[in-house]
């Protein structure tokens, strides 16, 4: 093959390649803003006047993610009301605490409904006294006002095994109470007193949100759970019902029914179709290594850390 021709098919071969490349960065940030698009419509972010709805759904931990939605709920202006869908046995007090929070800073802004779904217990029940009304079905679970906290007992085990855990430390109640031997009563005391003074805040926000004497929101808060049918009747709840009463409240605070509600949740950190790998491979090519939906979305823990509100079945 004469040379001339061989370095023309050469140099041709790298203008085809560095146009198809061209290309395929081309289709992909088409792709990845037509995601974008899509992702901020889901969230809320883009759209007219709306409602907002967030579900908080299984077990409440202390969500950080949830709580900065929230936030950008309550800075929102094309939002003009706030549902609050639960369907949570319960789960931390500091995550029930810190959404009760974040959705009264809502409240100050604009109406809230607590939406109770088939479950709203504990720390769950504690959530939906954020909002403004509460609504729940008939056959609805809620209540379970209360608060536990839970340790492993494996001396017994450790016995069987021949096996035993020696231990010096700087006082008796450091590291109490342990999994390794039963509690002392000063140990158990501790403990207690942290469960009275986590339960009496929680009594005291019953009373306060329902707007019932304290002796009465004690005698309703011995872990017991409720229907809703049963719970409207003890004022733990203020209606019964779904979206139809939903949108009347709202109606009744100057909030159109007629306006659309708009799902807010938790924006994706992966690009759908395998796109994120395709993109990371070209995001590459160019030399950015730090390419934002390359990563894989690490497990979230359910483990409770500190004292606990939640309702769990089955349990004498």
């Amino acid at each position: 093959m004469d040379p001339l021709a061989f370095v023309d098919r050469r140099q041709l071969r790298r203008k085809l390649g560095f146009w198809r490349l061209v290309a395929i960065g081309l289709i992909v940030l088409v792709a990845i803003g037509a995601y974008v698009a899509i992702a901020q419509s889901r969230s809320g972010v883009l759209g007219a006047s709306q409602v907002a709805r967030v579900t908080i759904s299984g077990v409440i931990l202390d969500d950080r993610e949830l709580i900065e939605r929230l936030d950008r709920i309550a800075k929102a202006d094309q939002v003009k009301g706030l549902i609050v869908s639960i369907n949570s046995p319960g789960g931390s007090t500091f995550g029930g605490e810190t959404l009760y929070d974040a959705i009264r800073k809502v409240a100050e802004k604009k109406p809230v409904v607590s939406d109770v779904r088939t479950l709203a217990a504990s720390a769950g029940y504690m959530v939906a006294l954020a909002g403004d009304r509460i609504i729940a079905g008939d056959t609805s679970i809620t209540g379970s006002i209360g608060v536990l906290f839970q340790y492993p007992q494996v001396k017994t085990l450790l016995d069987k095994l021949g096996v035993s855990l020696e231990e010096i430390k700087s006082a008796p109640l450091k590291a109490e109470p342990s999994p390794f031997h039963p509690p002392s009563d000063a140990a158990k005391a501790v403990i207690q007193s942290m469960i009275d003074d986590s339960y009496a805040w929680f009594v005291d926000l019953v009373a306060e949100r329902r707007e019932i004497p304290r002796e009465e929101a004690l005698r309703l808060g011995d872990g017991r759970i409720f229907t809703g049918r049963q719970a409207i009747g003890l004022n733990l709840i203020d209606e019964l019902g779904g979206e139809r009463e939903i949108r009347d409240y709202f109606k009744s605070r100057d909030v159109a029914d007629t306006l659309p509600i708009v799902d807010w949740e938790k924006p994706q950190t992966t690009l759908p179709f395998g796109l994120g790998s395709l993109a990371a491979i070209f995001a590459k090519s160019l030399g950015f290594d730090g390419f934002p939906f390359s990563g894989n979305l690490s497990q979230d823990k359910l483990f409770l850390d500190g004292l606990v509100s939640v309702w769990q079945v089955g349990r004498d």
